[in-house]
C-alpha cells in the first residue's frame, strides 16, 4: 500500500468525479483508476461504486478514506514534526473560521507568521461552524475559529473573546443619538440580516427569542458587504457582531451602538482536533493563542469613543 493510493482515494471521495480528482493530484485519470484498483486488491473490498461513471464510494470505501484521512494527516504531522526540528515550522496551516470572526483571524495568523517565518497560511473565511468541525475531523483543515458552545469530546479549544452585537444603523436613525440600544427596540427597525442558513444568524435569533421577540427581516443575505450597504442607505438596520466593525470599520454616515437589554455575549475561540498527538502546525497555532489577548484588542468599538 502506498501513500499515493490513499492521496487518490480521498482525493476521489472529495471530487465525486474522478478526473476531478485526477487532475488535484496531477495524474492522469487512467493513473488515478488504476492505483485505486490496485489498493482494492490489495485490501480485497470494494471501494468504489462503478457504472459508466462515478457512483459514490461502498460502505468498505467510506470507512477505508476515514483510516487513509488519518493515516495522510499523521505522515503530515510526522514531516512537519521533523522539519521543525531541522530548521523550524515549515508549510501551510490551513485555519477555517466563521464569518464572524474574521477580525479575530488577523491577531492570530500575525504573531504566528512572525515567530514562524517559513509558514504560509491559508484561510477560509466563510465556513459555517459544522463545516469547521467536519472538515477538522477530516483533516481538511488543522484550526478552526467559531463559536464553543456544545462543542464536542473530539476537540480541544482555546477561548479567544466573548461575541457581543450591536445596532448597525444610518446617523439620522434615533438610536444611533444614544449610547446604547435595546434589542426590543431593535426588532422594531426595519432589518437587514444574515440569512437563516447562517450560525451567525441562528445565534441572534436566540438572542432576540430570550425577551420573547423573533426577527422579521425585510432583507436577508449572506453576505456581510450587502449588510452594511443596505444600512448606508438610511432605510435599514441591522445587527451585527462587534468584531465586524475591526474589519470594515463604522461607514461614515453610520453609527454601531451596543445592544443591551439583555447584554449577552457569546464564546468564540480557536478550536483544533483533540487526536493525539495531532497536527504540528495546530500546536503551534494554540500556543500563539494562549499568549495572544485578542479580547482586549476587540474590546473597543471602533470609531465609537465612548463605547466599549
Amino acid at each position: 500500500m502506498l501513500f499515493r493510493q490513499l492521496e487518490y482515494l480521498v482525493a476521489l471521495s472529495r471530487e465525486h468525479h474522478f478526473a476531478h480528482a485526477a487532475q488535484t493530484c496531477r495524474v492522469s485519470q487512467p493513473a488515478l483508476s488504476e492505483a485505486i484498483r490496485k489498493l482494492e486488491e490489495e485490501l480485497d473490498v470494494p471501494l468504489v461504486r462503478r457504472t459508466r461513471k462515478y457512483e459514490g464510494l461502498t460502505p468498505e470505501g467510506e470507512r477505508i478514506v476515514v483510516w487513509a484521512q488519518r493515516i495522510l494527516a499523521d505522515r503530515d504531522a510526522l514531516r512537519d514534526e521533523v522539519g521543525a526540528l531541522r530548521t523550524g515550522l515549515s508549510g501551510a496551516l490551513r485555519i477555517g473560521s466563521v464569518p464572524t470572526a474574521s477580525g479575530a483571524v488577523s491577531l492570530l495568523t500575525a504573531p504566528f507568521c512572525a515567530m514562524h517565518p517559513l509558514v504560509t497560511v491559508q484561510v477560509r473565511a466563510d465556513l459555517q461552524s459544522e463545516d469547521i468541525l467536519r472538515q477538522l475531523l477530516s483533516f481538511e483543515i488543522e484550526a478552526g475559529i467559531t463559536y464553543l458552545q456544545n462543542l464536542p469530546d473530539a476537540f480541544r479549544a482555546a477561548p479567544l473573546y466573548e461575541e457581543r452585537h450591536v445596532l448597525l444603523t444610518h446617523i439620522t436613525d434615533g438610536p444611533a443619538h444614544r449610547a446604547t440600544a435595546t434589542w426590543e427596540e431593535a426588532s422594531r427597525l426595519p432589518l437587514c440580516l444574515l440569512n437563516g442558513s447562517m450560525q451567525g444568524r441562528r445565534v441572534v435569533d436566540a438572542l432576540f427569542a430570550e425577551i420573547g421577540l423573533r426577527p422579521s427581516p425585510r432583507i436577508e443575505t449572506d453576505s456581510v458587504a450587502t449588510l452594511f450597504a443596505h444600512v448606508r442607505t438610511a432605510r435599514w438596520a441591522s445587527v451585527v457582531p462587534h468584531t465586524w466593525l475591526h474589519v470594515f470599520g463604522i461607514p461614515q454616515g453610520m453609527r454601531a451602538v451596543p445592544l443591551v437589554g439583555p447584554a449577552r455575549t457569546v464564546p468564540v475561540g480557536l478550536v483544533v482536533s483533540a487526536r493525539a498527538p495531532g497536527s504540528t502546525m495546530a500546536r503551534a497555532l494554540l500556543e500563539v493563542a494562549r499568549h495572544t489577548d485578542v479580547a482586549s484588542a476587540l474590546e473597543r468599538l471602533p470609531g465609537n469613543p465612548s463605547a466599549t
